[in-house]
């Protein structure tokens, strides 16, 4: 992966719910020309679930997000929500990992997000957590700094608790957006941010 004028990136921006069972399709050579056309620079994509890496001289993320949401709602039609995170933020999540020993990457998820969880969101990401491990669910999860970590030993497609997370996080209510990467993918943007030009 080039990076233009050598640098490696500086942000990742994670957009929810595009390319999933055929809905909010969004190709990823569109999605880099959007972004480059914002300014930014070293765009590049890592698979089609809506990564993208780029050189911004904005700092704040939350800007970011805002500018990328518009555009792509303007120039693709579709209407995904947007978690930009500093590539020092996302060395962060992976340092704030509290289930450094997992086995497999795929087991484990961070649910990046905008916004902070109030202590209401918190408590009802702690009752569902709860109410799976009384029936029996080996699934759980812990909130630190920007982000949920989720672990799922038996599969994020038949987890209830994942299921209720995203229901939590993903509500309108909730005043804020989230977006699960596993940890596999999660480990790799870091590393592609990282490589040299």
């Amino acid at each position: 992966m080039k990076r233009q004028n050598g640098r490696m990136a500086t942000h990742v921006a994670l957009l929810r719910g595009i390319n999933v069972g055929g809905r909010n399709k969004v190709a990823m050579a569109d999605l880099r020309a959007l972004v480059a056309s914002l300014g930014h620079t070293g765009v590049t994509t890592y698979i089609q679930s809506g990564n993208v890496l780029f050189t911004a001289t904005e700092t704040d993320t939350d800007k970011l997000a805002d500018v990328l949401e518009q555009a792509i709602a303007a120039e693709l039609g579709v209407g995904a929500r947007v978690v930009v995170l500093s590539r020092e933020e996302l060395a962060q999540v992976i340092r704030d990992n509290p289930y450094p020993d997992v086995p497999n990457p795929k087991c484990l998820h961070a649910v990046l997000r905008r916004g902070t969880l109030s202590p209401e969101l918190l408590d009802r990401i702690a009752d569902a957590g709860r109410k799976v491990a009384q029936q029996g669910s080996r699934d759980s999860v812990q909130s630190v700094g920007r982000a949920l970590y989720l672990y799922t030993p038996d599969g994020f497609g038949r987890s209830e608790l994942a299921e209720q997370l995203m229901r939590i996080v993903g509500s309108p209510k909730a005043g804020m957006t989230g977006t699960a990467r596993n940890w596999a993918t999660v480990t790799k943007l870091l590393s592609l941010c990282d490589a040299p030009s």
